[in-house]
């Protein structure tokens, strides 16, 4: 519960600055006192989702519920298993289309290397390494499903990977 009622303060609070709205001026426009709209954004005071949802209406942003995934063990020959959601992450923009610096875990060549992930060559071969040695945060940390799509086709894997993810996005055309 802590860490859901956290997620929602920081919410709130990053959509009014975001906003350049202070406390005062978002309590005013949605009924309610400032020292009330402090509490929800500190923690202190669990606002309920009707409430949840007109601050975040009036900030021009909507609640959305998200799938959370889930993460299977594909087993590679000659190789340590690769980690696959069960859903396709998803990366807001700045991230998606970042310039990243993997860890040493992922990239080990002599010297680390940038990839520009807006470079849809230098975000194939990026993501050529994390499908296949990455963990599951590494995944959801560099890895955008929209963006894998598109550079699918151009990645060279191993076929047990590929078939894990070509499933996940089977799934995803399903659910669409």
């Amino acid at each position: 519960m802590g860490y859901a009622r956290s997620v929602i303060g920081q919410s709130i609070a990053a959509a009014r600055r975001a906003a350049g709205l202070t406390q005062a001026e978002l309590a005013r426009r949605v009924g309610t006192s400032r020292e009330t709209l402090s509490a929800y954004e500190h923690d202190r005071k669990s606002p309920t989702l009707d409430t949840v949802t007109r601050l975040l209406e009036a900030l021009d942003h909507e609640v959305r519920l998200v799938p959370r995934p889930r993460f299977v063990s594909v087993e590679v020959p000659r190789g340590r298993p690769a980690s696959v959601p069960t859903v396709l992450p998803r990366l807001d923009v700045r991230r998606a289309l970042a310039t990243v610096t993997l860890p040493l875990h992922l990239d080990w060549s002599p010297s680390p290397r940038a990839f520009d992930l807006s470079d849809r060559h230098q975000r194939a071969r990026a993501y050529e390494i994390i499908l296949r040695e990455g963990l599951p945060e590494d995944v959801l940390a560099y890895v955008d499903g929209v963006l894998l799509c598109e550079v699918w086709p151009d990645l060279v894997l191993p076929r047990p990977i590929r078939a894990a993810w070509e499933a996940v996005f089977e799934q995803a055309g399903e659910a669409a």
